[in-house]
């Protein structure tokens, strides 16, 4: 007998490394009480953003990443409205380290308030360009 695959078993894995010693602190951003599902939602409705959430649950290479390693064609005022957005949505976090910015999903305080959200975020396909 051979076993059954569950739809568990292909989802990609969500990639929480944990959080380093002697961060700096975030950058002003919604307490987790404060998330509002439409807010979020709304943040999400970009493709260009929800294709930088999804590369940092799946992809991450370290607690958290400046701008540039997600290698996106765009503008430095127009990546950093849209890093503003996520972390004022309450999805990412942002720290301040000399003059870059970092930034990492709130895996956490996302599943906290709304569990199974970033699993499908996480299982979304970006259309084909």
């Amino acid at each position: 007998m051979t076993p059954q695959t569950t739809e568990e078993d292909t989802r990609p894995a969500i990639k929480a490394l944990p959080e380093p010693p002697d961060l700096p602190p975030p950058l002003p951003e919604p307490a987790v009480e404060e998330i509002r599902l439409e807010t979020v939602l709304a943040a999400l409705s970009d493709p260009l953003r929800l294709r930088i959430v999804c590369k940092l649950l799946l992809e991450s290479e370290q607690f958290d990443h400046t701008c540039g390693w997600f290698g996106l064609d765009r503008p430095k005022s127009s990546l950093t409205h849209h890093f503003k957005a996520l972390r004022e949505a309450g999805i990412t976090r942002q720290r301040q380290y000399g003059l870059e910015r970092r930034s990492h999903v709130r895996v956490a305080d996302l599943n906290t308030r709304f569990p199974g959200l970033l699993d499908l975020v996480a299982d979304w396909t970006p259309p084909e360009r």
